[in-house]
């Protein structure tokens, strides 16, 4: 059994619409709705946002707001750190995924000398930089700048010498993670920039066609399989990896995804692992869901499900 610490972080400065810093307070609507005690049974603890950076307009085109989201992914690390020298499980439901590279920091800043699998749940593979980007919003660089690795080899953006040192700042000297330590789940919108990057550290993406044609139990297994040297695993689960007729409350749904049962099935057999150190939920966002709060009830339901596994 693990000691839950929930942590929510509602920047929303690495995504490109507004709204997903409504997520906390959606999912607890939903929750209530629910009539759960979830919220009651867990801490939570709140990362201050930096989202006044959105009132001001922002030269950054290549990394927008990357000075805000400097400071999120510091304060999102050393939050992290402290969850586990108090050894709980952290919990994280973000905004927009760029925090999620402050996740990831803040676990290898806790456990250095350990090797750490990511496991990415997802439409998008979020490999782009300052060089690929075709939006310069950061929530489609976070795996990125936890690879240490620009990509530079597809670019395509002239950067500003200013923005590459605040980039660095964020990617550290050090790879974050190894290549053949990333496993995808349901990756199927991605640019030029980021399927040549896939092809180039030959990273594993398990297609919806692929887990439906195989079954989900034995893709499971045989990712836990390809992570067994990694001493600690990281689950990171983006609602967009939902078909987008369930995932209209978010900022950018795909056609073609998973369905709720498909996901849930997913989770559950991932975190049979017992490497499993921590889980974070992101995307939510209730200005753009035309079903109530239809996205935040969803994210909810598989929220509690997956945390009753391990609490």
């Amino acid at each position: 059994m693990k000691n839950i610490k929930i942590i929510s972080v509602m920047s929303e400065l690495g995504a490109g619409t507004r709204g997903s810093s409504l997520a906390f307070s959606a999912i607890i609507t939903a929750s209530l709705k629910l009539k759960s005690d979830f919220f009651n049974k867990y801490p939570v603890e709140e990362i201050e946002n930096e989202n006044h950076y959105l009132l001001h307009y922002d030269t950054n085109s290549f990394a927008k707001n990357i000075d805000g989201i400097i400071k999120i992914y510091s304060r999102l690390a050393s939050k992290i750190k402290s969850v586990f020298v108090n050894n709980n499980f952290p919990v994280v439901i973000s905004g927009d995924h760029s925090s999620a590279g402050g996740t990831i920091a803040g676990i290898k800043a806790s456990y250095p000398n350990k090797k750490l699998g990511v496991i990415w749940i997802d439409a998008h593979a979020d490999l782009h930089s300052p060089l690929t980007t075709p939006s310069g919003n950061m929530h489609g660089m976070p795996l990125s700048i936890s690879l240490n690795d620009d990509n530079s080899q597809s670019k395509i953006n002239i950067v500003d010498d200013d923005i590459l040192k605040k980039w660095k700042i964020l990617t550290g000297k050090e790879k974050k993670i190894l290549p053949e330590n990333l496993i995808f789940f349901g990756v199927r919108d991605t640019e030029k920039q980021e399927d040549e990057m896939m092809s180039r550290l030959n990273l594993r993406n398990y297609s919806i066609e692929e887990i439906r044609r195989r079954g989900i139990q034995k893709c499971v297994f045989e990712s836990l399989e390809t992570l067994k040297g990694c001493e600690l695993l990281y689950i990171s689960f983006d609602v967009d990896c939902l078909d987008s007729s369930i995932s209209e409350g978010t900022g950018t749904p795909v056609s073609n995804g998973f369905t709720i049962s498909e996901v849930k099935k997913i989770l559950t057999y991932l975190f049979m692992n017992e490497k499993i150190c921590c889980f974070e939920i992101t995307e939510v966002n209730p200005t753009l869901d035309n079903k109530g709060n239809k996205m935040a009830e969803t994210a909810f339901k598989i929220l509690e499900k997956t945390i009753s596994k391990i609490s």
